[in-house]
């Protein structure tokens, strides 16, 4: 009597998406729900090679199915991978190769034996989870450079790493990932896709600055962050064809700005130009004081140039404390677009600009600065009355989402403005390393009013990230805290659950100015 077959179980709900479990396999391993997509049934009984010979044209013993990820793109590495292995019913002869390249503790990934076809664990042919990991490994093999950091260590793993190296050199992987890799090109990590997506955006004729927008809020890789902050900016335009002559003529402009309003003769500066002049020499010094690049003399005589004549040109505001530190993320970028986004903080590479790049960049960040601040600029006029307005919009907020915390503040005795003024005068600028704030304005530049109405979102956010802190501290402990907040170590990730909780509070209370209002006793 003919055995019966097995009955395929029904279909399960549909695990991750191909891309997906690409970019989290190393850590979801254990985790992965099963997929439809990615599928192995096993036969109902062992069958001869001679068997499997005769229906080579109907794979009934190993069916990979890319499903429906097809229509997205996501399978074809997997398509690729099996489709001599699985699709042409051959596997033990394709087997028997593998096992012949791999050493005999790696040749057991791929078993050709009848007991591996019916379903035995370690084979294609097992529905375990222990299977699902090795058809992850063969799908998906590691980088090379993963490869060269676990060489040595007698993991599982590894091993599925090593096996997959094997199944690399005999072309079961996609044509896309070469199997002699030369030992050169394993030194420079591969691009993300984020930077993939920044090329083609940065690349063409005519950038969209909502997907521009779009990419820049989850930050801007290093070397594409000078030319996004321009553009972010409205300082270049979006067609590319036009970025050299806006260049020329912009960086023009600021020459002539600088022969009528800076190299004149002091005599003929008027009482409050001197002063105004003088304000700026003396804060030029104690600006960014831990970045070693602002030590340097070039830099700060660019830094004192563009200072004053920005303030000769906007006499309503003129210069106040505070717009010095604007300038410091502008200028840092855009040194670093000449060394393609080197990291120049620490100002050794002063000794490898140029003049004339100097000049540029001072240009360059002078109409940037003075676009940035077009949106602000209430905050620097007579009574601050921008400055004043985000602050109180701060303590209406944090009053909403965290009253225990106001209500110890104010019976503390500590006044919001005694330590918010800071934050909104010098955009958390004192308070996060100059890193941090880049991170930060990548966000800021990609959402509308990022530097006012997103910007409080981040500080309320800022606030109550130690509110547990803060409400076990008596006035003199908690002043000497909001004065020197401990974010030595902060980087790109705490910046981002920063700006992750600011944007559910602006989608929370963003336009809806009643929810603010509360009763106060």
């Amino acid at each position: 009597m003919p055995m019966a077959h097995q009955q395929s179980p029904a279909p399960q709900p549909r695990g991750l998406p191909g891309f997906l479990r690409r970019t989290f396999r190393n850590s979801y391993d254990e985790d992965l729900p099963s997929d439809p997509a990615l599928t192995v049934t096993p036969s109902a009984a062992p069958r001869t090679p001679s068997q499997l010979t005769s229906q080579s044209n109907n794979s009934k013993d190993v069916d990979v199915s890319v499903g429906e990820a097809d229509d997205d793109g996501e399978c074809g590495l997997l398509n690729e991978s099996f489709s001599e292995l699985a699709v042409n019913g051959d596997t033990e002869v394709q087997a028997n190769e593998v096992n012949k390249h791999a050493t005999p503790a790696k040749a057991t990934l791929i078993d050709s034996s009848p007991a591996s076809r019916s379903g035995s664990v370690g084979s294609f042919g097992s529905t375990g989870s222990s299977t699902k990991k090795q058809l992850r490994s063969v799908a998906f093999p590691p980088l090379p450079l993963e490869r060269e950091e676990s060489e040595g260590k007698n993991t599982p793993n590894n091993l599925h790493a090593a096996a997959a190296s094997q199944i690399q050199d005999i072309n079961f992987v996609s044509n896309t990932r070469s199997a002699n890799i030369s030992p050169n090109l394993t030194s420079k990590p591969p691009k993300s896709y984020k930077e993939t997506q920044f090329d083609a955006i940065i690349a063409s004729n005519l950038i969209s600055l909502r997907d521009l927008r779009k990419l820049a809020w989850n930050g801007i890789p290093r070397h594409h962050r000078p030319l996004a902050w321009k553009i972010l900016l409205g300082y270049l335009p979006a067609n590319t064809s036009r970025h050299k002559q806006t260049l020329t003529r912009k960086r023009s402009e600021y020459k002539d700005a600088m022969k009528q309003h800076y190299d004149i003769p002091d005599d003929s500066r008027t009482n409050s130009e001197q002063e105004t002049l003088r304000q700026v020499l003396v804060d030029v010094p104690r600006t960014a004081p831990e970045v070693p690049l602002f030590h340097n003399d070039r830099i700060r005589r660019c830094l004192s140039r563009l200072l004053y004549i920005w303030a000769m040109r906007h006499p309503a505001s003129s210069y106040v404390q505070g717009i010095n530190d604007l300038a410091t993320p502008l200028i840092s970028v855009f040194l670093s677009g000449y060394f393609d986004g080197k990291d120049c903080l620490s100002g050794e590479i002063m000794a490898d600009v140029t003049d004339e790049m100097l000049e540029e960049v001072e240009a360059d960040t002078y109409w940037c600065l003075t676009n940035l601040l077009a949106g602000i600029q209430d905050h620097y006029t007579s009574d601050q009355p921008g400055m004043q307005r985000m602050v109180m919009k701060l303590e209406e907020l944090v009053n909403r989402i965290d009253a225990d915390l106001t209500l110890h503040l104010r019976n503390t005795g500590i006044e919001f403005m005694q330590f918010a003024f800071k934050w909104m005068n010098c955009l958390l600028l004192r308070e996060f390393r100059l890193e941090c704030v880049m991170r930060l304005w990548d966000t800021y530049l990609s959402e509308d009013g990022g530097f006012e109405d997103f910007h409080v979102y981040v500080c309320a956010s800022f606030l109550v990230h130690f509110s547990g802190e803060l409400q076990q501290m008596g006035f003199d402990e908690l002043f000497q805290f909001m004065q020197n907040i401990p974010t030595d170590d902060w980087g790109d990730r705490e910046v981002e659950i920063l700006l992750s909780s600011a944007y559910v509070l602006s989608t929370l209370f963003g336009g809806s100015e009643a929810h603010l209002n509360v009763v106060r006793n």
